[in-house]
């Protein structure tokens, strides 16, 4: 038997406290629609994504916030296009009042052409906006580390 030969990410299934605060913002942000929703008490769930792709599913099973401490999850990525999307964005989220882990639009690495925004969602999981050209070739935030591990 062989394994599998075409393989690529289906959909990420992220954990939330409050089922109508996670809605807002993934669909605030990334204008995603709900494809499909369970509202039963105790048995909340959303599957959210673009043009008939599923992309994120929200489960609300779960107290506390996102802890980078703990196994699991490190970041969620997305890449776009343009810088211009990235920039768009980030306006978005700062009339959110969301918090970010550098200020404005990074490189990924020293003098690299990628790189893009860096925040969390309203339960602290970590997400990262991307192009893969038209970030400033500046010095990355943290020299000798990829912006992306949030350091």
């Amino acid at each position: 038997m062989s394994k599998a030969q075409t393989l690529r990410t289906g959909h990420v299934g992220l954990n939330v406290t409050d089922m109508e605060r996670s809605l807002a913002f993934y669909r605030e942000v990334f204008d995603f629609e709900v494809m499909a929703e369970g509202k039963d008490e105790g048995r909340r769930w959303a599957f959210l994504g673009r043009e008939d792709r599923l992309m994120i599913t929200l489960w609300q099973q779960s107290e506390g916030t996102f802890r980078p401490d703990a196994p699991g999850l490190h970041h969620l990525s997305f890449q776009v296009g343009t810088m211009g999307e990235v920039d768009a964005t980030a306006e978005v989220l700062r009339s959110l009042g969301t918090e970010f882990a550098h200020d404005g639009v990074v490189p990924h690495g020293e003098g690299a052409e990628s790189g893009g925004i860096f925040f969390t969602d309203p339960d602290g999981t970590r997400l990262e906006i991307y192009a893969p050209t038209g970030a400033d070739p500046s010095a990355a935030p943290t020299p000798g580390a990829p912006t992306c591990g949030f350091f």
